[in-house]
């Protein structure tokens, strides 16, 4: 078949305007109604007649009346009735699942969030075989870790590290804070920033400043606050000496006798 051919929607059907019409106002309010926007044909004598929606809250939606005809018949008929969004609708966005939707400080005290077992951002403590006469290798896998006591079945792998790093270098203890970039020193030259060990060693410490806003919190070493152990006042911001006091040996009786 022709794909132009097709695409062109049957004479009859492109023609029934006033039954499409008919067939949509028989089934909801004439107010929700709004001018005739075309005909698609949708394939062999079938075509589809769109109207605008002019119902509150269904912003960029149109009504959709579908009508077909049957070989050698000369009058359309109508097929459904539906109400579709259009590319200019208010639509909800996309469902994320509630997992994907977590953020830090969304959990309460008693929430449980599980990992699952597959989960890209952790690989087990040690290397294993697989058995193929055990069908649960996870359960193998914890039984072997106790025994050794290893204490962690799993740990962070490469791509959770990296994770890690980027989602701590972009938050309030990374470089690019307002107030690291206002900051007279970075926090590897800070004597209370603290090392920690292994991988990410080499670009994150923590703060251990008290009077700092990241007291306790991960910061990199390219990070900064005025709290930093080495700041030093300049003369003009230097705290303005107060005077010696004056002591006043002029009594009541003195001032009498003048």
């Amino acid at each position: 078949m022709d794909t132009e051919l097709a695409a062109q929607p049957d004479a009859a059907i492109a023609a029934a305007v006033d039954t499409a019409r008919e067939a949509l106002l028989a089934e909801v309010d004439g107010a929700d109604v709004g001018d005739h926007l075309g005909v698609v044909a949708e394939g062999d004598r079938i075509a589809t007649h769109q109207f605008v929606c002019t119902r509150a809250g269904y912003v960029g939606w149109r009504w959709s009346v579908t009508l077909g005809r049957a070989a050698r018949q000369r009058h359309a008929t109508v097929i459904e009735v539906v109400l579709l969004p259009g590319d200019e609708a208010i639509v909800a966005p996309e469902w994320v699942p509630y997992r994907e939707r977590l953020q830090p400080g969304d959990l309460s005290p008693g929430d449980l969030l599980p990992v699952p077992d597959d989960d890209p951002r952790l690989v087990p403590t040690y290397s294993y075989g697989d058995d193929p006469l055990d069908p649960d290798d996870k359960a193998q896998i914890r039984q072997v870790a106790q025994d050794l006591g290893l204490g962690r079945v799993r740990t962070l792998s490469r791509e959770g590290r990296d994770l890690a790093a980027e989602r701590w270098a972009a938050g309030d203890g990374g470089p690019d804070s307002p107030i690291a970039q206002a900051a007279p020193h970075h926090c590897h030259s800070c004597g209370f920033l603290v090392r920690i060990a292994g991988p990410l060693a080499e670009m994150f410490g923590v703060c251990a400043n008290g009077d700092a806003n990241d007291d306790g919190r991960v910061v990199t070493f390219d990070h900064g606050c005025g709290a930093h152990s080495e700041v030093r006042l300049a003369k003009k911001h230097e705290p303005v000496p107060v005077p010696e006091p004056v002591f006043d040996t002029l009594s009541p009786d003195e001032v009498e006798t003048f």
